[in-house]
């Protein structure tokens, strides 16, 4: 009879709704993460995926460097991964640098399936888009895009390649540096990355135009195939395209200026190699991580440099990271409307919201308290140079992949710092504040306070 009555009593009681339905979609973008740098590390653990045992560690790093596009490595790709370890962090590249909302919003669109309230939210998040429908729009544009602009390089790449190194092997190379270049990877399958092909024209244009065109984000690729004229575009389109513009520019300059007689980089090199090699880094360190030069033989302005150039980063919703190009100019713009006394922040004609402006305020500040801690921890616990040190972080916060040679030794304590750094940058340190801090609106207004400002 007892039996009879809790089985009455349990038969009528409702289903509690899962915890996971209650998490924020910042907490669950961050955990989508999470279980893809899990997966990605237990697939690279497999003794399938390497020519020699690799520590969990090293397995957990790799899969972040690959998830986060960041391109930071402790294990040299071409050579301690198998083919099968190697297809598997072009796939978390793949997949980390379009972001997995992405292919399940496309997934769910191809099936027919309804997506939730919980799951629009998370959509909404990823996307950075109010309505389902820019959401779904996005989705399809990102993926598409995508594998039209891969495919291009891809082909281009084989045939370059080709007579070096035969069809086989320049159809996989190929694969490999489609995908690690247009998400901003940086990973290569050479400890010296592409610096064999410093002086191969075809191989740095292709490069650097897919890692150009993955960093100035899907949002103004879309804007471009939608209107095809300057004057229609979008004023975030073109602030991106012009700031890049402008920041390549002086970055290849001034790179050039800084390196022209360094004998162990540009000084030894013909006047048009010269110009293709400073192009090279000047545009790279914009989240990419490749280098044709060796990055630690450059001189302490360049390095300073790369340094800016990396924390700036590329546009919004794109395969880059870093700071981003319109928080940037946001900032100077407001930092310049103050200067000359104005009550509004405008750029190319058109006021800037202050909510932007906070916001923007909000991420720099974030992004150089994680870059302050992180060079904090890492001098305490590394054996390196301040400089040294200084570069890994901020190539970390911007998944970038550039290094001065510290990567590789950093200690068990050193890597799991960049490890949260990668994941912090890829997934922007707003979303890691909104994890520890939830947005709450007050009704209660305070008096005024007089400061004391600079």
């Amino acid at each position: 009879m007892r039996i009879w009555r809790f089985y009455q009593r349990f038969s009528r009681a409702k289903p509690r709704r899962g915890r996971l339905i209650h998490l924020s979609p910042p907490a669950l973008l961050t955990l989508g993460f999470l279980l893809l740098i899990a997966l990605g590390s237990v697939l690279l653990k497999l003794p399938i995926a390497s020519h020699a045992p690799t520590a969990w560690l090293d397995a957990v790093f790799t899969a972040t460097s690959a998830v986060t596009v960041t391109g930071l490595v402790v294990l040299d790709t071409g050579t301690h991964f198998t083919l099968f370890g190697q297809v598997v962090i072009a796939l978390l590249i793949q997949v980390g640098g379009l972001g997995f909302m992405t292919f399940a919003v496309v997934g769910a669109i191809m099936l027919g399936t309804k997506i939730s309230f919980i799951q629009q939210r998370v959509a909404q998040e990823a996307f950075n888009q109010t309505s389902l429908d820019k959401v779904m729009q996005t989705a399809k544009a990102v993926l598409i895009y995508s594998l039209l602009i891969e495919a291009v390089g891809f082909i281009l790449l084989t045939l370059t390649w080709q007579s070096s190194l035969g069809w086989r092997q320049a159809s996989w190379e190929a694969f490999f540096y489609t995908i690690s270049a247009f998400n901003n990877a940086g990973f290569a399958l050479n400890a010296n990355g592409l610096i064999p092909y410093v002086s191969d024209w075809g191989v740095n244009l292709i490069i650097t135009t897919l890692f150009i065109i993955g960093g100035i984000g899907f949002t103004v690729l879309m804007d471009i195939r939608q209107k095809c004229r300057w004057h229609q575009f979008s004023t975030n389109t073109r602030l991106i395209l012009l700031a890049t513009l402008i920041i390549n520019t002086l970055a290849f300059l001034l790179i050039w200026l800084l390196e022209a007689n360094n004998p162990a980089t540009l000084g030894n090199l013909s006047l048009s190699d010269q110009a293709l090699a400073a192009w090279f880094q000047a545009v790279t360190p914009r989240t990419a991580g490749f280098n044709t030069l060796d990055i630690a033989a450059m001189t302490n302005a360049s390095i300073v440099l790369i340094l800016l150039l990396m924390f700036i980063g590329g546009g919004s919703l794109s395969t880059a990271s870093g700071l981003k190009i319109g928080t940037f100019v946001v900032l100077m713009m407001a930092t310049y409307a103050f200067l000359r006394q104005r009550q509004d922040v405008t750029v190319l004609k058109r006021t800037i919201p202050l909510v932007q402006v906070m916001k923007a305020l909000s991420l720099a500040m974030t992004s150089m308290l994680l870059i302050f801690l992180g060079i904090f921890i890492l001098d305490a616990t590394e054996n390196a140079t301040f400089l040294n040190i200084v570069f890994e972080v901020v190539s970390a916060m911007s998944t970038v992949g550039l290094s001065l040679g510290l990567t590789g030794q950093l200690s068990e304590a050193g890597r799991v710092v960049v490890i949260f750094l990668m994941i912090a940058g890829r997934l922007g340190p707003l979303t890691l504040a909104y994890l520890v801090a939830r947005p709450h609106k007050s009704r209660i207004r305070y008096a005024d306070a007089s400061l004391q400002i600079g």
